[in-house]
């Protein structure tokens, strides 16, 4: 009896470290993300030159001075051709990028640790507006460049992206489930929705463990990771990133030629032809 007592105790209190140590860790994470998260975002200095250069500032202005098709059109439309994309334009300006964080193929598989650390990855920074143009905003997509820095991965309509992006504070993480459009807040080991997407991605619930999340996530998308025979099989796109997911409605896409690049629209999103190039180059690396 006293053995078991002695066994008791010591697997209780073998599960209240691993609970600190889930609990540190995720605090650790949190504590550096900020109410921009710029702590958390390497070579965060080289994001906002990225941003508020003169090429990103054009690439909106030409995504700007195209409208966006009504009806699901897919007549080619083209890009105003002016020495300067931004003449006629009202003036804006583009804000701080904030980090666009996503669940990890690993913590979907179940191989990851419901730690945030493990659960959640960086994928990309975004940037809004300051104001809306002609009323319409977009979001700035900037991709990380290998080997250090950040370059122009997309630019595309709506700033929901950012908006919910921004909203991580002091001790919370923003992340999001792409496959949803579900947005969640972090803090510590507890997950809350930010949008009705994610309301109904933890079943109603007001917020759940991480933990608890991570097994709903396992039941929605583990079979479906890249390589399983639901992906190799073209049943669906499977589970991929915000990058795959946002590409994912270019099937179809509506080329609009430049002076000086291509963009495609699609799905109310223009992308840069030399990202879409980069994701095939990644994809059959």
């Amino acid at each position: 009896m006293r053995h078991q007592r002695t066994a008791v105790k010591r697997e209780t209190s073998r599960i209240s470290r691993l609970s600190i140590v889930l609990a540190l860790s995720a605090s650790a994470l949190l504590s550096i993300a900020g109410p921009a998260g710029a702590a958390a975002i390497p070579d965060y200095q080289a994001a906002l030159d990225a941003v508020k250069s003169p090429a990103v500032r054009e690439a909106v202005c030409r995504f700007l001075s195209v409208p966006v098709p009504e009806g699901g059109s897919r007549t080619p439309l083209k890009v105003p051709e002016k020495a300067d994309p931004c003449e006629g334009l009202p003036t804006f300006t583009i804000k701080d990028p904030v980090a666009l964080n996503e669940i990890t193929a690993g913590f979907v598989a179940g191989t990851a640790q419901p730690i945030a650390t493990e659960a959640i990855k960086l994928s990309y920074l975004v940037s809004s507006l300051n104001v809306a143009v002609n009323g319409r905003n977009v979001t700035v997509m900037l991709g990380a460049t290998q080997g250090g820095g950040w370059h122009l991965a997309a630019v595309r309509d709506g700033d929901s992206d950012t908006t919910y992006a921004g909203k991580a504070t002091l001790g919370t993480l923003v992340f999001t489930e792409p496959q949803l459009r579900a947005w969640y807040q972090l803090k510590l080991t507890t997950v809350a929705p930010l949008n009705d997407q994610a309301k109904e991605g933890l079943d109603g619930k007001s917020s759940v463990s991480l933990s608890d999340y991570q097994k709903l996530v396992r039941a929605r998308y583990a079979d479906k990771l890249p390589g399983s025979d639901y992906d190799s099989k073209g049943l669906s796109s499977g589970y991929g990133t915000a990058r795959e997911s946002a590409d994912a409605s270019s099937s179809t896409p509506l080329i609009v030629g430049g002076a000086s690049a291509a963009l495609a629209l699609a799905g109310g999103a223009f992308v840069l032809r030399r990202f879409r190039l980069r994701r095939r180059r990644d994809s059959t690396a």
